[in-house]
């Protein structure tokens, strides 16, 4: 049986793991690049986990079974989206290991970030990942508009899509 906990200091090693895991999956679609192992690599380390797992402007819950993490969503508190004066808290990351996909991993953990934070949820999301996009639509997410993420010389359309918008 799979338990949704807050983040402890002893999940930051696999909290890095999983992080590079389904980063590296998502966005190395034409394989590692230098830049994408310095952004990944550079990003995704314990002490950053560690950090925010202190830090009281963000929630950080995982998915775990048998002490196996499977999944996390990172909630950003002061993070209010200003596209159309949305508000609300922001969904930072939501990672599942690509193996526990559509096992409800990415519902459950919605549902406890609700439960958590209130249903003004936001996030962006890689326009190119579909697979996640169309996850988000069909929990009730509504694109909102686009912006980018940008690191060194990539640049990557992300949707804004936020939960019950105004």
């Amino acid at each position: 049986m799979n338990l949704i906990r807050g983040a402890i200091a002893a999940d930051s090693m696999s909290l890095t793991a999983l992080s590079i895991q389904v980063w590296l999956h998502t966005y190395a679609t034409e394989g590692v690049s230098d830049a994408l192992a310095r952004e990944v690599l550079s990003t995704f380390t314990p002490a950053y986990f560690q950090a925010l797992i202190d830090d009281a402007g963000y929630r950080l819950f995982v998915d775990v079974h048998d002490d196996n993490l499977l999944g996390y969503i990172l909630l950003d508190l002061d993070s209010p989206c200003a596209t159309n004066n949305y508000g609300g808290v922001e969904v930072d990351t939501l990672y599942v290991q690509e193996h526990f996909h559509g096992r409800g991993i990415g519902r459950a953990l919605l549902d406890h970030a609700i439960g958590n934070a209130g249903e003004r949820l936001w996030l962006t999301a890689w326009a190119g990942n579909t697979q996640a996009l169309g996850f988000y639509k069909a929990y009730g997410f509504a694109d909102l508009g686009m912006t980018w993420h940008e690191f060194e010389e990539q640049k990557y359309e992300n949707r804004i899509l936020a939960l019950q918008p105004c």
